[in-house]
């Protein structure tokens, strides 16, 4: 007799097989790697000619960086606080763009590549070269009447405005993959409810607050997550450049430097979980009126 498979399973079951490729590679290649950091962040690790000694020793890494290490939590903070302050800003502009793209015009195609393309062509070497002769400073936004007005209010108003000026470059380079996730979003909403919307006269505003924004909650939800730990690794990221200085440190080979990988993980592992908990879609019950 022919099992029958119900829609959710089949589509759990869809869904894994998608997912089954990156189990292999991570199970092959990437497991024991994995496992073997915490290991090492428990221990004393020395080279010798015979190879890799380890000593167990416990706590005793993750407690003398924050005792000994005058530096680490310090950067640390600053670390977390650029990846709080950029995500929001980068998951918006990324919304406003991909709704300006959704728009039918002459040329959009062309304009979409152009968004993307620092996806292609800034990527790992480059990126970091970038970063690190300042060319996201090219445009400087001190010279506008704007920002200087901006600067004239209080730090409470005038910081975060003065962040998206001093960083706009910045947030355009990293944007491109979430504008490409709103904007193919935008493009499955069925055209009749605008049209249904217009007949109630509903006005653009209300359109995007009650029919937009409510769809794309969930798309909100991957970019956050993507942007959260695009900007958390990457190579030019102070906390990760800290890291991986100290893992040839003298006394301290490996051991010191996986422990703050675990440390710089778990802190980002909760802040991802704040964001799933904010942004989250939040399930009616059954039987629920």
């Amino acid at each position: 007799m022919k099992s029958k498979m119900t829609i959710k399973r089949r589509k759990a079951v869809l869904g894994y097989s998608f997912v089954l490729p990156w189990i292999i590679g991570f199970l092959l290649l990437t497991a024991f790697p994995f496992f073997y950091s915490v290991y090492l962040s428990l221990s004393s690790v020395k080279i010798s000619p015979t190879g890799i000694q380890t000593t167990w020793v416990g706590l005793k890494n993750y407690f003398d960086i924050f005792t000994k290490d005058v530096n680490f939590s310090k950067i640390l903070i600053e670390s977390v606080v650029f990846v709080v302050l950029s995500t929001p800003m980068i998951v918006v502009a990324s919304l406003i763009v991909a709704m300006l793209l959704n728009g039918k015009f002459r040329g959009r195609a062309f304009f979409r590549a152009i968004f993307f393309l620092p996806v292609i062509i800034i990527s790992g070497p480059v990126m970091s070269e970038l970063m690190t002769n300042q060319a996201a400073q090219i445009v400087d936004p001190s010279n506008y009447i704007i920002y200087r007005f901006f600067m004239t209010l209080p730090s409470a108003v005038s910081a975060p405005v003065l962040y998206i000026f001093d960083n706009l470059v910045l947030i355009l380079w990293f944007s491109g993959v979430q504008i490409i996730i709103f904007l193919a979003g935008l493009q499955k909403i069925d055209t009749s409810i605008y049209e249904a919307a217009s007949i109630d006269g509903a006005s653009s505003w209300q359109v995007f607050w009650k029919i937009v924004l409510p769809f794309l909650k969930p798309l909100a939800l991957v970019n956050a997550i993507y942007t959260i730990v695009e900007m958390a690794a990457f190579p030019t990221n102070k906390i990760n450049t800290t890291i991986t200085d100290k893992m040839f440190e003298m006394g301290n080979v490996y051991s010191t430097s996986a422990a703050m990988s675990w440390i710089y993980f778990m802190v980002e592992f909760l802040l991802l979980g704040l964001v799933f908990l904010i942004l989250k879609e939040k399930q009616k019950k059954e039987g629920a009126k």
